[in-house]
């Protein structure tokens, strides 16, 4: 699930051309935190997921494909 959900946040974040560099410094996280996560070496706590979803507009249910079912 894990390597999924980075590569989500990689394929998103370079579909908007934002270099791994500056969503990490605007997530507040190092660059080498931020590869890992992509690559699916490191789990995403639920507050990193929503400050990187923030930035790149969209949902965390977008990063992690969760679909919501609305009734």
């Amino acid at each position: 699930m894990y390597i999924q959900i980075g590569k989500n946040i990689k394929n998103i974040r370079e579909k908007k051309g934002i270099p791994q560099q500056v969503l990490a410094a605007q997530c507040n996280m190092e660059k080498s935190n931020l590869s890992r996560l992509e690559s699916g070496c490191s789990n995403p706590t639920y507050f990193t997921l929503y400050k990187i979803a923030y930035y790149l507009d969209v949902s965390v249910c977008e990063l992690t494909n969760i679909e919501i079912e609305k009734k």
